[in-house]
C-alpha cells in the first residue's frame, strides 16, 4: 500500500499541512479553526458557520455563490462544526477539479482558493455587521436542527447521557448550541464574535492531492493573510475523573422502543501508547457485527434492535448504544454488563482479536481512500500532539496483544446508565 506522508510548514500565523498524492483527480482544501468549548460562545459558533457559508461580499446570496462554484467545474464548498474532546472545530471544506487533469488545463485552483478565503475573511456585510435577514433566517434553520435532535431518539438519548455523565465538564456542551441563546444574538454581536474568532482561534490549512507543494505554499500564502493570534496550545488531555459510584438515570416519553445507553470512562486517550489496544477492545466489545454486544445482546438473546459501542478518542469515553423493548431493560442491562466483565477477564480468542484488528485496519484504509478522511486522520494527530505516520498507526494496531487489551479494559469504569423508556408502560404506535 502506498502510504501518505504529511508535510507541515508554519506561515502567516497558521500551519499548512500538505498531503501529496496522485490518488485523486481533485484538490481538497480544509481550513480548520479550533477553540476551547465554552457555553457562552458555542451558540454563536454554531450560528456563525451557517451565516458564513451563505454569502460573501462578491457573491451576496447563496444562489450567486453556487453559480460561481458551478463555474469552477462544479467545485464544492461547505462549512461545518464538530466537537473534538473539549475543543470546538469549525471546518471550511473546498473540493475543486485538479487543473492538471483538465483537458484545457484551465487555471481554477487560485480562483477557487480565493473564494474559500473570501468566505472566511470577506463575509457579506451590511452597515459593518452581518446581514439581519441572513442572521434571522439562519437562526430559524439552527433552531430546526436543534429540535430535530429531540426527535431523533438515538441522538437525543446519547446527548442526555453526556449531559448527565459530563455535568460541569466542557464535553457536555452541545455542539449545535442552545435554542434559548439564539434570540438574544444580534447581527452585530455575531460579527464582533467573528472578529474575535479570527484573532484567537488556531488555524490549520490542509491540502490533499497531486500538487507542487512549493508552488501551492506560495499560492496559499498570497491568499490567506491570517494575523498572528493569541491562540495557545493547551493540552487537549482531559482531567482524570474516577467514578465513585455509577449513576442511573431513567426518563420516560411516549415511545415504542426504549433507548439504553451506558457511558464509561476509559482513562485512555488518542495520544496514549495504549490507544490502539482500546480500539481493539472496542472492536471486540461492540464496534462490529461480530462483537460481544451484537452477538449476545441482539442475536443470542434477542434483547435489542441494535447494540454497539463507540469510543470518543480525545475525551477518553466509551459509549454503549442499544435499542430495546421497555420490558427488557433489566435483562439487557445485565447482559451488557456481563460482556464488559467478560472483556476485562480476557474471555475472547486470538482469532476474534485478529478479526477485530483486520476490521479496524480495513476501516482505516477505507478512510485513506477519501481526501476528507485523510485530513481527519492527520488532524487527529494535530489535536493529540502526536506524530505517527499512517503506517505506524496500522502497525500499532497489528502489534496489540491480548494482554494489552485486558490492561486497557481493567481501567474502564462505568460512569452513567441512561434509559429513555415508555411512559407508564404505554407506547405510541
Amino acid at each position: 500500500m502506498n502510504l501518505l506522508v504529511e508535510q507541515t510548514v508554519n506561515k502567516n500565523g497558521y500551519n499548512i499541512h500538505f498531503i501529496p498524492t496522485k490518488k485523486f483527480k481533485t484538490l481538497t482544501f480544509v481550513v480548520k479553526l479550533k477553540a476551547p468549548l465554552k457555553r457562552e460562545t458555542i451558540s454563536k459558533r454554531a450560528l456563525l458557520q451557517n451565516v458564513l457559508r451563505e454569502a460573501t461580499m462578491n457573491y451576496p446570496s447563496r444562489t450567486e455563490l453556487q453559480l460561481k462554484l458551478d463555474d469552477l467545474y462544479g467545485s464544492v464548498l461547505f462549512v461545518d462544526g464538530a466537537k473534538r474532546g473539549e475543543e470546538h472545530v469549525m471546518s471550511f471544506r473546498l473540493e475543486v477539479a485538479n487543473e492538471r487533469y483538465l483537458p484545457d488545463k484551465e487555471a481554477v485552483t487560485e480562483d477557487a482558493l480565493q473564494l474559500l478565503a473570501e468566505m472566511i475573511y470577506e463575509p457579506y456585510l451590511e452597515n459593518n455587521k452581518f446581514s439581519e435577514a441572513i442572521v434571522k433566517r439562519e437562526k430559524a434553520t439552527l433552531k430546526q436542527r436543534i429540535q430535530a435532535i429531540r426527535d431523533d431518539k438515538i441522538r437525543y438519548a446519547n446527548g442526555r447521557l453526556i449531559d448527565e455523565m459530563c455535568k460541569n465538564e466542557a464535553f457536555s456542551i452541545h455542539v449545535n448550541g442552545y435554542e434559548e441563546d439564539l434570540d438574544a444574538i444580534t447581527a452585530e454581536d455575531l460579527y464582533n464574535y467573528y472578529l474575535e474568532m479570527l484573532k484567537e482561534d488556531r488555524f490549520d490549512i490542509y491540502v490533499v492531492g497531486d500538487m507542487d507543494t512549493e508552488a501551492m505554499e506560495k499560492t496559499i500564502m498570497s491568499t490567506f493573510k491570517q494575523e498572528e493570534g493569541s491562540a495557545t496550545e493547551a493540552s487537549n488531555r482531559p482531567e482524570p475523573k474516577h467514578v465513585k459510584e455509577p449513576k442511573e438515570i431513567i426518563e420516560e416519553e411516549p415511545i415504542q422502543q426504549a433507548k439504553l445507553h451506558i457511558g464509561y470512562r476509559t482513562h485512555t486517550v488518542y495520544s496514549d501508547e495504549d490507544y490502539p489496544a482500546l480500539q481493539v477492545f472496542n472492536g471486540l466489545f461492540g464496534g462490529f457485527p461480530s462483537s460481544k454486544l451484537f452477538m449476545n445482546v441482539r442475536e443470542k438473546n434477542s434483547l435489542a434492535y441494535y447494540a454497539s459501542s463507540q469510543v470518543e478518542s480525545h475525551k477518553g469515553l466509551l459509549f454503549v448504544l442499544s435499542g430495546i423493548a421497555p420490558e427488557d431493560y433489566e435483562k439487557a442491562r445485565d447482559i451488557i454488563r456481563e460482556q464488559m466483565t467478560e472483556m476485562k477477564a480476557g474471555n475472547f480468542s486470538e482469532q476474534e482479536m485478529n478479526e477485530a484488528k483486520d476490521m479496524i485496519i480495513h476501516s482505516l484504509r477505507e478512510t485513506m481512500d477519501n481526501p476528507h478522511g485523510l485530513v481527519e486522520l492527520f488532524y487527529q494527530q494535530q489535536l493529540a500532539g502526536t506524530d505517527r505516520s499512517l503506517e505506524e498507526i496500522i502497525d500499532n494496531i497489528s502489534a496489540v496483544t491480548k494482554e494489552d487489551v485486558i490492561r486497557v479494559g481493567e481501567r474502564i469504569e462505568e460512569d452513567t446508565l441512561y434509559l429513555l423508556t415508555a411512559q407508564g408502560g404505554e407506547v405510541n404506535e
